[in-house]
């Protein structure tokens, strides 16, 4: 059973920007610092993303491991389920956009994470704030500041 992390926020933009920034995979090294590398493998007939392979800092190592895109609920939702990694057995999340009352886009991030060897506590809880940060603080930059 992996180890779960939600978290939730309210950005300037709406559903449909917080989307196009999400689903450009491809452009995630230049707004997520512990991103290396990011090779799109496979794309679906619109040309989107279905199969990606990551290159990133972890633990204080380099980290590979490939995503599978899900875009059945696109753009209310962009989901992945891990296919392969090298120092984890799942790494499952998604990221669901609703439109909030006052124009603004409410995020909800939610990552399951599980480590192939088991890590001391404090590790563990220092690597999912990194995450949580880049998948929410530094993806609301990303998306109010028009870039993508």
């Amino acid at each position: 059973m992996g180890e779960q992390a939600t978290e939730r926020m309210l950005v300037d933009a709406s559903p449909e920007r917080c989307f196009a920034v999400v689903s450009d995979v491809e452009s995630y090294p230049e707004w997520v610092p512990d991103l290396k590398r990011v090779d799109v493998l496979e794309r679906d007939e619109q040309g989107r993303p279905i199969l990606a392979a990551f290159r990133a800092a972890a633990f204080g190592r380099s980290t590979s491991y490939t995503l599978a895109y899900d875009y059945s609920n696109a753009p209310a939702e962009f989901a992945w389920v891990q296919r392969d990694g090298d120092i984890t057995n799942r790494l499952d999340g998604y990221y669901r956009f609703r439109e909030a009352s006052d124009g603004r886009t409410e995020i909800t991030y939610q990552l399951v994470a599980e480590l192939r060897v088991p890590l001391p506590g404090f590790i563990k809880r220092r690597a999912e704030g990194n995450i949580l940060h880049a998948a929410i603080r530094d993806f609301k930059t990303r998306v109010e500041s028009g870039g993508c």
